[in-house]
């Protein structure tokens, strides 16, 4: 793990856009399409207010979400309406996005179908991914019901998860497949955030899900 603290949360955002638009323009250079995967919540809203400008080829990004909250896009807390609204303005609105939701009652019916979409796409080019103060990155939490199937080194591109005090259903990409990204990047702020990183690195990915990616990340902290 290679680990990057920053002065504040401004700097760490302008810092890391300016690492993933040199990043993804890499990829470009060696692929006609890229993939580059993206969290939701509100850690990562700065990051896309400065990346969403950069100058590169957004034509020929494909954005996927991490995971998704089993909501139709224009629900609140959609992780694909903050992407929408907040990475996919500016210059990135030519990127191509890659939803991980379809009109379901529940993932099951669908997820062969979103796997046909995506499967094609991987390796991960560039992947960004928050954490949260339980230790869980994308939708990988502590004690849910699939996280073993999701942890499996020969596990599936996508995994449904139900977990405790987690209102809806969710959908996320496995662990196999985020840590397979070529550039792996993990976004926190905070102390308790902090504090979770500390104990994660220590423990074994089944209590701590984020230990799962770790090794292959670099993590961006603004206190």
């Amino acid at each position: 793990m290679n680990f990057i603290d920053y002065p504040d949360d401004e700097l760490m955002a302008v810092h890391l856009a300016n690492t993933l638009a040199g990043e993804l323009t890499a990829a470009l250079e060696h692929k006609d399409r890229v993939l580059f995967v993206v969290p939701g919540g509100t850690t990562p809203g700065p990051v896309f207010d400065s990346l969403c400008d950069s100058d590169l080829d957004w034509s020929r990004v494909d954005v996927l979400p991490s995971d998704e909250r089993w909501l139709p896009e224009v629900h609140v807390r959609s992780n694909s309406r903050l992407i929408r609204e907040r990475l996919m303005v500016g210059r990135a609105a030519k990127a191509r996005f890659l939803p991980l939701y379809r009109k379901s009652e529940t993932p099951e019916p669908v997820l062969a179908e979103l796997e046909e979409a995506i499967s094609p796409a991987l390796p991960i080019n560039v992947c960004l991914l928050g954490m949260g103060s339980d230790m869980h990155t994308a939708s990988l939490f502590p004690g849910a019901d699939n996280l073993e199937t999701a942890l499996d080194r020969y596990g599936p591109v996508l995994v449904p998860m139900r977990a405790k005090d987690v209102p809806e259903p969710r959908l996320t990409l496995s662990a196999r497949v985020l840590r397979d990204a070529l550039a792996l990047h993990v976004v926190i702020t905070g102390q308790a955030k902090k504090a979770a990183l500390d104990r994660a690195r220590s423990l074994e990915p089944v209590k701590a899900p984020v230990a799962a990616v770790l090794e292959e990340a670099t993590v961006h902290w603004a206190p």
